[in-house]
Protein backbone atom coordinates (compact mmCIF):
# COMPACT_ATOMS: atom_id res chain seq x y z
CA UNK A 1 0.00 0.00 0.00
CA UNK A 2 1.30 3.45 -0.92
CA UNK A 3 2.01 5.65 2.13
CA UNK A 4 -0.24 8.68 2.48
CA UNK A 5 2.76 10.96 3.10
CA UNK A 6 6.19 9.96 1.82
CA UNK A 7 9.60 11.63 1.84
CA UNK A 8 12.19 10.16 -0.50
CA UNK A 9 15.86 11.04 0.05
CA UNK A 10 15.05 14.65 1.01
CA UNK A 11 17.94 17.10 1.33
CA UNK A 12 17.87 20.68 2.56
CA UNK A 13 20.71 23.19 2.80
CA UNK A 14 20.87 26.64 4.35
CA UNK A 15 23.98 27.98 2.62
CA UNK A 16 26.71 25.53 3.73
CA UNK A 17 24.60 23.99 6.48
CA UNK A 18 23.28 20.61 5.31
CA UNK A 19 20.20 20.47 7.58
CA UNK A 20 18.38 17.47 6.10
CA UNK A 21 20.68 14.75 4.80
CA UNK A 22 18.68 12.22 2.86
CA UNK A 23 15.52 11.82 4.92
CA UNK A 24 13.25 8.90 4.05
CA UNK A 25 9.93 8.76 5.87
CA UNK A 26 6.52 7.22 5.29
CA UNK A 27 3.30 8.09 7.13
CA UNK A 28 0.13 6.08 6.58
CA UNK A 29 -3.31 7.67 6.58
CA UNK A 30 -4.66 8.16 10.14
CA UNK A 31 -1.19 7.52 11.56
CA UNK A 32 0.38 9.77 14.21
CA UNK A 33 4.14 10.05 13.83
CA UNK A 34 6.26 11.85 16.41
CA UNK A 35 9.66 13.31 15.55
CA UNK A 36 12.02 13.42 18.50
CA UNK A 37 15.67 14.37 18.84
CA UNK A 38 18.00 17.07 20.13
CA UNK A 39 17.53 20.71 19.24
CA UNK A 40 18.98 21.48 15.81
CA UNK A 41 18.54 17.95 14.43
CA UNK A 42 16.15 19.12 11.67
CA UNK A 43 12.68 18.38 13.07
CA UNK A 44 11.17 21.82 12.43
CA UNK A 45 12.87 22.18 9.05
CA UNK A 46 11.44 18.83 8.00
CA UNK A 47 7.90 19.97 8.79
CA UNK A 48 8.40 23.29 7.00
CA UNK A 49 9.64 21.46 3.89
CA UNK A 50 6.54 19.25 3.79
CA UNK A 51 4.35 22.38 3.83
CA UNK A 52 6.61 24.06 1.21
CA UNK A 53 7.50 26.88 3.57
CA UNK A 54 11.08 25.86 2.79
CA UNK A 55 12.10 24.45 -0.61
CA UNK A 56 14.09 21.23 -0.72
CA UNK A 57 17.22 20.96 -2.86
CA UNK A 58 17.03 17.25 -3.59
CA UNK A 59 14.64 14.35 -3.20
CA UNK A 60 10.84 14.25 -3.42
CA UNK A 61 7.82 14.63 -1.16
CA UNK A 62 4.55 12.88 -2.06
CA UNK A 63 1.07 13.12 -0.56
CA UNK A 64 -1.49 10.50 -1.53
CA UNK A 65 0.72 9.47 -4.44
CA UNK A 66 1.12 12.99 -5.85
CA UNK A 67 4.45 14.84 -5.87
CA UNK A 68 4.17 18.03 -3.80
CA UNK A 69 7.77 19.26 -4.01
CA UNK A 70 9.80 20.87 -6.77
CA UNK A 71 8.81 22.86 -9.82
CA UNK A 72 5.25 23.05 -11.00
CA UNK A 73 3.65 22.33 -7.62
CA UNK A 74 0.63 24.46 -6.69
CA UNK A 75 1.70 25.56 -3.21
CA UNK A 76 -1.68 27.09 -2.37
CA UNK A 77 -3.45 23.84 -3.23
CA UNK A 78 -0.91 21.89 -1.17
CA UNK A 79 -1.58 24.02 1.91
CA UNK A 80 -5.28 23.27 1.69
CA UNK A 81 -4.37 19.63 2.32
CA UNK A 82 -1.55 20.21 4.80
CA UNK A 83 -2.17 22.28 7.92
CA UNK A 84 0.69 23.47 10.12
CA UNK A 85 0.75 24.87 13.65
CA UNK A 86 3.85 26.59 15.01
CA UNK A 87 5.21 26.91 18.52
CA UNK A 88 4.77 30.70 18.43
CA UNK A 89 1.01 30.68 17.54
CA UNK A 90 1.38 33.26 14.71
CA UNK A 91 -2.16 34.59 15.13
CA UNK A 92 -2.82 37.96 13.48
CA UNK A 93 -2.85 40.39 16.44
CA UNK A 94 -5.15 42.92 14.74
CA UNK A 95 -7.89 40.35 14.10
CA UNK A 96 -10.31 38.69 16.50
CA UNK A 97 -10.05 34.98 17.13
CA UNK A 98 -13.06 34.43 14.87
CA UNK A 99 -11.56 36.47 12.04
CA UNK A 100 -8.22 34.64 12.41
CA UNK A 101 -10.02 31.36 11.81
CA UNK A 102 -12.34 32.48 8.99
CA UNK A 103 -9.77 34.38 6.91
CA UNK A 104 -8.17 31.44 5.08
CA UNK A 105 -11.41 29.52 4.34
CA UNK A 106 -12.90 32.68 2.85
CA UNK A 107 -9.82 33.67 0.84
CA UNK A 108 -8.53 30.25 -0.22
CA UNK A 109 -11.68 28.11 -0.29
CA UNK A 110 -14.18 30.77 -1.33
CA UNK A 111 -16.52 30.25 1.63
CA UNK A 112 -18.94 33.08 2.30
CA UNK A 113 -18.75 34.78 5.68
CA UNK A 114 -21.75 32.97 7.15
CA UNK A 115 -20.43 29.52 6.25
CA UNK A 116 -16.92 30.39 7.42
CA UNK A 117 -18.31 31.73 10.72
CA UNK A 118 -20.35 28.56 11.24
CA UNK A 119 -17.28 26.40 10.63
CA UNK A 120 -15.16 28.52 12.97
CA UNK A 121 -17.73 28.55 15.77
CA UNK A 122 -18.12 24.77 15.53
CA UNK A 123 -14.36 24.40 16.02
CA UNK A 124 -14.26 26.95 18.83
CA UNK A 125 -17.03 25.05 20.60
CA UNK A 126 -15.02 21.85 20.27
CA UNK A 127 -11.91 23.36 21.84
CA UNK A 128 -13.73 25.31 24.53
CA UNK A 129 -13.13 28.81 23.17
CA UNK A 130 -16.56 29.80 21.84
CA UNK A 131 -16.74 32.59 24.42
CA UNK A 132 -13.45 34.03 23.09
CA UNK A 133 -14.55 34.35 19.45
CA UNK A 134 -14.61 38.15 19.51
CA UNK A 135 -11.52 38.61 21.64
CA UNK A 136 -8.14 39.65 20.24
CA UNK A 137 -5.18 37.29 20.69
CA UNK A 138 -3.46 39.46 23.31
CA UNK A 139 -6.46 38.93 25.59
CA UNK A 140 -5.93 35.15 25.57
CA UNK A 141 -3.53 32.96 27.53
CA UNK A 142 -0.77 31.16 25.69
CA UNK A 143 -2.70 27.90 25.83
CA UNK A 144 -5.83 29.58 24.48
CA UNK A 145 -3.84 31.19 21.65
CA UNK A 146 -2.33 27.83 20.71
CA UNK A 147 -5.75 26.17 20.72
CA UNK A 148 -7.03 28.97 18.48
CA UNK A 149 -4.08 28.40 16.13
CA UNK A 150 -4.99 24.70 15.92
CA UNK A 151 -8.61 25.65 15.15
CA UNK A 152 -7.39 28.00 12.41
CA UNK A 153 -5.47 25.14 10.75
CA UNK A 154 -8.42 22.77 11.11
CA UNK A 155 -10.80 25.28 9.51
CA UNK A 156 -9.21 24.45 6.16
CA UNK A 157 -10.16 20.78 6.73
CA UNK A 158 -6.66 19.49 5.95
CA UNK A 159 -5.93 15.84 5.37
CA UNK A 160 -2.70 15.97 7.38
CA UNK A 161 -1.61 18.19 10.27
CA UNK A 162 1.96 19.21 11.05
CA UNK A 163 2.58 20.30 14.64
CA UNK A 164 5.89 21.99 15.38
CA UNK A 165 6.76 21.96 19.10
CA UNK A 166 3.34 23.39 19.86
CA UNK A 167 3.79 23.28 23.63
CA UNK A 168 7.37 24.54 23.92
CA UNK A 169 6.37 28.20 24.36
CA UNK A 170 3.74 27.43 27.00
CA UNK A 171 3.92 27.53 30.78
CA UNK A 172 3.77 23.98 32.19
CA UNK A 173 0.25 24.39 33.54
CA UNK A 174 -1.03 25.25 30.04
CA UNK A 175 0.55 22.31 28.22
CA UNK A 176 -2.17 19.79 29.05
CA UNK A 177 -5.00 21.86 27.56
CA UNK A 178 -3.22 21.89 24.19
CA UNK A 179 -2.20 18.23 24.30
CA UNK A 180 -5.79 17.26 25.02
CA UNK A 181 -6.79 18.78 21.68
CA UNK A 182 -4.11 16.70 19.92
CA UNK A 183 -5.33 13.57 21.71
CA UNK A 184 -8.83 14.26 20.41
CA UNK A 185 -7.53 14.73 16.86
CA UNK A 186 -5.58 11.47 17.07
CA UNK A 187 -8.64 9.63 18.36
CA UNK A 188 -10.67 11.05 15.47
CA UNK A 189 -8.19 9.64 12.94
CA UNK A 190 -6.37 12.80 11.83
CA UNK A 191 -3.08 12.03 10.09
CA UNK A 192 -0.43 13.94 12.04
CA UNK A 193 3.30 14.50 12.08
CA UNK A 194 4.54 16.10 15.31
CA UNK A 195 7.89 17.48 16.36
CA UNK A 196 7.89 17.36 20.14
CA UNK A 197 9.96 17.32 23.31
CA UNK A 198 7.02 15.90 25.26
CA UNK A 199 8.30 12.33 25.43
CA UNK A 200 5.50 10.99 27.62
CA UNK A 201 2.95 12.38 25.22
CA UNK A 202 4.81 10.96 22.21
CA UNK A 203 4.82 7.56 23.87
CA UNK A 204 1.09 7.76 24.55
CA UNK A 205 -0.33 9.12 21.31
CA UNK A 206 2.01 8.09 18.49
CA UNK A 207 1.76 5.19 16.07
CA UNK A 208 5.44 5.57 15.19
CA UNK A 209 8.37 7.50 16.66
CA UNK A 210 11.32 8.74 14.59
CA UNK A 211 14.56 9.81 16.25
CA UNK A 212 16.41 12.45 14.21
CA UNK A 213 20.11 13.07 14.60
CA UNK A 214 22.12 15.56 12.53
CA UNK A 215 19.59 15.74 9.73
CA UNK A 216 18.90 12.03 9.37
CA UNK A 217 16.39 9.60 10.80
CA UNK A 218 18.68 7.57 13.01
CA UNK A 219 16.01 5.13 14.15
CA UNK A 220 12.25 4.65 13.92
CA UNK A 221 9.73 2.23 15.31
CA UNK A 222 6.63 1.81 17.45
CA UNK A 223 6.71 3.83 20.68
CA UNK A 224 6.96 0.82 22.99
CA UNK A 225 10.11 -0.32 21.19
CA UNK A 226 11.65 3.13 20.77
CA UNK A 227 11.24 4.12 24.42
CA UNK A 228 11.98 0.72 25.97
CA UNK A 229 14.49 -1.00 23.69
CA UNK A 230 16.02 1.42 21.16
CA UNK A 231 18.77 -0.15 19.08
CA UNK A 232 20.84 2.95 18.26
CA UNK A 233 23.38 4.14 20.87
CA UNK A 234 22.49 7.73 19.95
CA UNK A 235 18.81 7.10 20.63
CA UNK A 236 19.67 5.48 23.96
CA UNK A 237 21.88 8.42 24.93
CA UNK A 238 19.18 10.94 24.00
CA UNK A 239 16.51 9.12 26.00
CA UNK A 240 18.90 8.73 28.93
CA UNK A 241 19.36 12.51 29.00
CA UNK A 242 15.58 12.98 28.84
CA UNK A 243 15.08 10.62 31.79
CA UNK A 244 17.78 12.42 33.77
CA UNK A 245 15.96 15.70 33.11
CA UNK A 246 12.74 14.03 34.37
CA UNK A 247 10.94 14.57 31.08
CA UNK A 248 10.01 10.93 30.51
Amino acid sequence: MTPFLELRDVHKWFDDNHVLQGVNLSVDEHQVVCLIGPSGCGKSTLLRCINALEPIQDGEIHIDGERVSGRGVDVNFLRQDVGIVFQSYNLFPHMTVLRNITLAPMKALGLDRAEANDRAMFLLEQIGLADKANEYPDRLSGGQQQRAAIARALAMRPRVMLLDEITSALDPELVSEVLNIVRDLAAAGMTMLLATHEMGFAREVSSKVCFLYEGRIEEEGPPEQMFSEPTSPRTRQFLRSIIEARRL
